[in-house]
């Protein structure tokens, strides 16, 4: 591995919208973990060139990874995107020992393994009021590393044209790195709905781009699409609705999820996108201007996914896909901080690199 390249580690690599951000800032992946074999097939599609390991993390040996994926001596990075359910608001079906919360802890082995120069976590700002973080931070002080305090950032500021806040974190063998890492985030301009999706062609309800396969609106019932013509364009909400046409579920209930059959706002970032991100009755996933939900190709440009990227599987798979993924701008923004932490440990050895500055004011 050449001097003036930077490894890194996958964890929890889902679509692979991480090690897409991360390749586009010098990084070579050289592994990647997951278990859904759906969203495995679509890793494989944009990233061949990875070792992906479609395995239980539970029972998935880091030493067999190595041999594997021939990896030497330590990584630079090892990125730890764990699911986030059993933390998100989001969830309104979480149960108490959800099996997945613990699925963070499965670091510490790979941590032990390739003592990386760096280690970040990913997730939802409700880890952070998780008893698992306490193990975590234990779990990190006996391989002997600092883990530094949550910190809460909206994608928004990363060059993603949406409102969407994920708490960070990152570990290393000496503190003074973590403070270094948090001050060097540097914010991105503004990104709107319009400036990411705004020239990709009308469409009506199940009508089909005959160009581009994801670009397709899906298919409204009758009542849906007389709501939908009811609200108004660009942001509006479904408190438009004359009482004829109201969910009867709503009736006198405008402050309970007021957002579904919302329309996103053109010149303002779209709400955070979730799985059910094609669906208008999921939340303010209704087109700005059409009277139909935002499309899949609309919804991973909104996620920061390249126009190139592809998806394996059907449209509620592709969806969820998009819907879990880690913001590739997100990632992008980020890489820069990460490189300098990177840069700073090597420096201690006499290694010091230059990376690519992106950004301009500090978050």
């Amino acid at each position: 591995m050449g001097q003036n390249t930077f490894t890194a580690i996958d964890l929890y690599s889902g679509s692979g919208a991480v090690t897409e951000g991360l390749k586009t800032e010098g990084f070579k992946v050289l592994a990647a973990v997951d278990s859904d074999p759906i969203s495995c097939k679509t890793y494989e599609l944009n990233h061949p060139g990875v070792h992906l390991f479609q395995e239980d993390i539970r029972y998935l040996s880091p030493a067999l990874l190595r041999k594997t994926a021939r990896i030497k001596g330590r990584v630079d990075l090892l990125v730890v995107c764990a699911p986030c359910q059993p933390f998100s608001s989001q969830n309104r079906r979480r149960v108490a020992n959800d099996p997945r919360a613990s699925l963070i802890l499965e670091s510490i082995k790979f941590v032990k393994e390739f003592k990386p120069l760096v280690v970040f976590f990913e997730n939802v700002p409700g880890i952070a009021a998780s008893e698992l973080l306490t193990a975590l931070r234990q779990g990190m002080a006996e391989c002997g590393y600092f883990l530094g305090e949550p910190r809460t950032i909206d994608a928004s500021y990363c060059g993603v044209a949406q409102r969407r806040e994920r708490c960070i974190m990152v570990a290393s063998r000496k503190a003074a790195i973590i403070s270094n890492f948090y001050d060097t985030i540097k914010k991105r301009p503004r990104i709107t709905v319009r400036e990411v999706i705004g020239h990709l062609p009308a469409l009506s309800a199940g009508e089909r781009d005959v160009i581009d396969l994801l670009h397709f609106a899906r298919r409204h019932q009758p009542i849906v699409l007389k709501r939908l013509r009811q609200i108004p364009k660009d942001g509006g909400s479904r408190s438009a609705l004359p009482p004829a046409l109201e969910l009867r579920c709503h009736k006198g209930r405008t402050n309970d999820f007021p957002d579904v059959y919302g329309r996103m706002k053109w010149d303002d970032v779209a709400p955070t996108l979730t799985t059910g991100c094609t669906d208008v009755t999921k939340g303010r996933y209704a087109h700005p201007r059409d009277d139909r939900a935002i499309t899949l190709r609309e919804a991973a440009l909104l996620q920061s996914f390249p126009p190139n990227y592809r998806f394996y599987g059907n449209a509620g798979q592709i969806a969820t896909q998009i819907g879990n993924a880690v913001p590739v701008n997100m990632i992008k923004t980020l890489a820069f901080s990460l490189i300098e932490c990177v840069n700073a440990l090597r420096n201690a050895k006499g290694k010091c690199y230059k990376v690519r500055r992106i950004g301009t004011p500090a978050l």
